[in-house]
């Protein structure tokens, strides 16, 4: 969102593009789907007379003001979801099955759990719908030829846990998980300890981004992390843009010349870390390109808030500006993991290492989706994973 952008939600946010709190607000505001009117400082100085007024003559951003006239300066995210009155306190202090994180696979499983008539509990650190929700719009997802936008299925799907009774958190993470003989103690951000049966963690994972000035407004407006995903609303595009040149970057770099007419691919080292067969095919092709030393040191919007260029770091020392349709980042993914403190054991890249059962290294924990070790960071199969962990659940309350 840029200078004064109104998205119609009767909140109000001052901030700065350079202020880190600013953009934490936003993000999490974003998550929740909530939508806000964002003032941007630098672009309209003359509203700093306002920030002044309301936090009694203290310039302090973020600032939020609400419907009802109250404002809050500089609030951590726990402050703004009591201040929206999101429900962080669980209902209970015992559940059937808890689920840590409530993107798509969470909710498939409560889902099924719910239906096995086993009190179930969700609890997500950001917003309930995970990254599908925060996904301008899903054109693979079966059963939906026209696409569907991503905030609208993670509703639906929400909606439906909650038909048979899931109970659902957002806001509220996990910090900790004490297992023993097949039980567990979850330790919440709240402070609150509640106890389940099973636990499933699906926290998921995150795309790792470049933190370039600009690349977190610019999110769903021309900066993406799928190309198969996204890569088709960029048909017939002039200039598609990957970072990254490992197996990911290339890959997805060859798929998305099914869309525009030219890809570059800019890989910050002086090596590509993508396979010799990868390289040979993007050498080949007649409408890519590959830049070696080069690093993205902003993303440029133009004035309707969408990308317009990327500024590139050079070999030479020197920037310049590159043109784009969109970006897709292809650096790497980090799994949500860092949480559990060796409670379960993970592979070298920190994901969560499970059986054929998806059970963890612990009884009775389980784990699916983008955060288990060997799926497929798809949402079709990590729907399919939430489902199939259910039948596991089962077999383990059940023994």
């Amino acid at each position: 969102m840029t200078d004064s952008e109104d998205t119609s939600g009767g909140i109000t946010l001052y901030g700065a593009q350079w202020c880190p709190d600013c953009r934490r607000s936003k993000a999490f505001l974003r998550d929740q789907r909530i939508a806000y009117t964002y003032v941007d400082l630098e672009a309209k100085p003359e509203e700093i007379a306002t920030v002044l007024e309301l936090n009694g003559g203290k310039q302090i951003i973020p600032t939020i003001v609400f419907p009802d006239g109250t404002h809050i300066a500089e609030p951590s995210n726990e402050e703004l979801a009591e201040k929206l009155g999101l429900t962080r306190d669980a209902a209970s202090i015992t559940y059937d099955v808890v689920i840590i994180g409530g993107g798509p696979t969470g909710l498939t499983t409560a889902i099924y759990t719910a239906r096995e008539d086993l009190s179930t509990l969700v609890v997500e650190k950001s917003a309930i719908g995970g990254q599908a929700g925060i996904t301008e719009r899903l054109d693979n997802y079966p059963g939906f030829p026209d696409g569907i936008e991503g905030a609208e299925l993670a509703d639906r799907i929400a909606q439906q846990a909650q038909k048979y009774g899931v109970e659902l958190l957002s806001a509220v993470g996990a910090t900790g998980i004490e297992s023993s003989q097949g039980s567990s103690k979850i330790t919440l951000s709240t402070g609150q300890i509640i106890s389940a049966g099973a636990v499933v963690i699906s926290t998921g994972s995150n795309y790792r981004r470049t933190n370039a000035p600009g690349e977190a407004d610019l999110i769903g407006a021309g900066v993406h992390f799928c190309a198969t995903c996204d890569g088709p609303f960029y048909k017939e595009a002039e200039e598609l843009v990957v970072l990254g040149a490992g197996n990911s970057g290339l890959e997805e770099g060859l798929f998305l010349t099914k869309f525009g007419k030219h890809v570059t691919i800019f890989e910050r080292s002086d090596k590509v870390a993508g396979s010799k067969i990868l390289q040979n095919k993007v050498a080949e092709h007649p409408n890519m390109e590959l830049r070696l030393n080069s690093e993205v040191a902003s993303f440029n919007a133009d004035a309707d808030a969408r990308i317009d260029s990327l500024t590139i770091l050079g070999p030479d020392g020197q920037t310049y500006d590159h043109s784009a349709d969109a970006a897709f980042v292809f650096i790497g993914l980090d799994p949500n993991t860092d949480w559990l403190n060796g409670l379960v054991e993970l592979d070298d890249r920190g994901f969560i290492a499970t059986d054929r059962n998806m059970e963890t290294s612990v009884p009775g924990v389980f784990a699916a989706g983008d955060v288990r070790a060997g799926s497929t960071k798809q949402l079709a199969s990590a729907v399919g994973e939430g489902a199939a962990v259910s039948l596991q659940i089962r077999h383990h309350l059940n023994t």
